[in-house]
């Protein structure tokens, strides 16, 4: 596969008469479309490999030219059938992260791996499970807020220690460009001068906190990459399919409340790209077609008036 680390200014994909789902945008010196696909979950189509690549496939000919993934969705599993999607004329930006191995017995199935070593070990398990010898972009899954994991012990890593090694693997062609998960504002900007080019934090209408955050990105060309995008992933978060305004606005327009949230996420901040994921071909359109809803001052004033809590869940 060698999609994963070109970089252009107008990258398409193989089909190049398809629709940019929710127009473009830039990331790590490409142009993508503003709605790619969360790749993590295909690990529920284990049982049917044809059809996890099959999903895949749909995404790319819809338009779709930004994927999210990581060595510990299925460990390695999303990656393999990500290798076995693209084809070589397709010219897509893949997108990982590093910060966590799999753990499959443990209390959460996820473990942290923050340390350099584990970092550059994680970014080298995705480059063969992918089959790549670049990755576009790397996201450092840091745990220092929003919902999941904390470090502990040995897994306390200053932030500087783990830019130093992603800015050696970026030096070396491993990967092409450097983003941050889970992070602070105040991380981000230490993080500014190792030319960060993303920034995925849990983010929703109904969980706002990084809103300065949006802000410095937007001011800094950084694109902003919500995980989380509906809330509601465990239990003590809110979830955006909760609130009435966005049922109110769902029904006015003829779609549905999870399509109102994904919207507004796009008509928020033009630096936002999403990443909504998905395991249903119908589900995967429904997440494509968001970008062609239009909301109205008066609907976008009902949902910036919606309540903001904390999606700061801790798991460990």
């Amino acid at each position: 596969m060698t999609s994963t680390g070109t970089s252009s200014s107008s990258s398409r994909p193989a089909d190049a008469g398809a629709p940019r789902p929710g127009g473009t945008g830039p990331l790590a010196g490409r142009t993508v479309s503003r709605i790619g696909y969360g790749a993590m979950q295909l690990e529920r189509l284990r049982s049917d490999r044809a059809a996890a690549v099959g999903l895949v496939r749909r995404a790319l000919d819809r338009g779709v030219d930004h994927l999210d993934t990581a060595q510990f969705y299925g460990d390695g599993f999303v990656n393999e059938v990500i290798r076995e999607a693209l084809r070589p004329t397709d010219d897509i930006a893949v997108v990982s992260k590093v910060g966590a191995d799999p753990d499959p017995g443990g209390p959460v199935p996820l473990r942290p791996a923050q340390r350099p070593e584990e970092l550059r070990a994680s970014v080298e398990d995705n480059l063969r499970s992918l089959g790549t010898d670049r990755i576009a972009v790397v996201n450092l899954r840091r745990l220092d807020t929003g919902p999941g994991l904390r470090a502990e012990g040995d897994q306390v890593v200053d932030l500087d220690d783990q830019l130093a090694v992603l800015t050696r693997l970026r030096d070396e062609g491993k990967i092409g460009a450097i983003g941050l998960s889970s992070v602070t504002e105040d991380g981000l900007r230490r993080a500014l001068p190792a030319d960060i080019v993303c920034v995925q934090n849990a983010y929703s209408v109904v969980s706002r906190d990084d809103e300065d955050m949006l802000g410095l990105c937007l001011a800094e060309g950084i694109a902003w990459v919500p995980y989380f995008p509906l809330g509601g992933a465990f239990p003590a978060m809110p979830k955006v399919v909760d609130e009435r305004a966005v049922h109110t606005v769902a029904q006015a327009l003829g779609v549905t409340p999870a399509q109102v949230g994904l919207a507004w996420l796009l008509h928020h901040a033009p630096n936002v790209l999403l990443i909504p994921g998905t395991a249903d071909p119908d589900h995967l359109d429904a997440n494509l077609a968001v970008g062609a809803i239009a909301l109205d001052e008066s609907s976008l004033a009902a949902l910036d008036a919606v309540e903001s809590r904390s999606a700061d869940v801790r798991l460990g």
